[in-house]
């Protein structure tokens, strides 16, 4: 692998039992290896939602033994990129690049209305992947 590791994101909410869980886990779905998510909350839940772990478990991932964690900055540090959602003034002071990803919290949303989430949670993360791992065109 060389000297350089593989690109780690870290998505970050206030609960870390919706958004940030799908988004660490269809990015590592995709990511293969290529690439490593984690995913954290600034006020973790004692659990994922139940209506996020019935859309992630359509698509074939299974969310049930995963458990909300706090950020810390140790959790940061040496993320390549950092991705917020809705956590506002909770979200943490990193140095990582962050990009904010305004998506609407799932919690208590019906099943339609949570799959459009995760869908376009979906399409947000194979855009970043596609940024971290595709090798740049250089032009000389």
């Amino acid at each position: 692998m060389g000297d350089h590791a593989a690109p780690r994101v870290l998505f970050v909410c206030v609960q870390n039992a919706g958004r940030s869980q799908m988004a660490a886990a269809l990015f590592n779905l995709h990511a293969a290896g290529r690439a490593v998510a984690d995913s954290a909350g600034t006020r973790p839940a004692e659990r994922v939602h139940p209506e996020v772990l019935a859309v992630m478990r359509e698509v074939g991932i299974d969310l049930e033994s995963v458990t909300p964690r706090l950020m810390t900055p140790e959790l940061a540090a040496g993320a390549s990129r950092v991705v917020t959602m809705g956590c506002g003034d909770e979200c943490p002071v990193v140095s990582a690049p962050v990009v904010d990803w305004g998506l609407p919290d799932p919690t208590g949303l019906a099943l339609p209305a949570v799959r459009a989430i995760r869908d376009e949670i979906d399409a947000r993360v194979r855009g970043l992947l596609t940024d971290l791992v595709e090798p740049k065109i250089k032009r000389s």
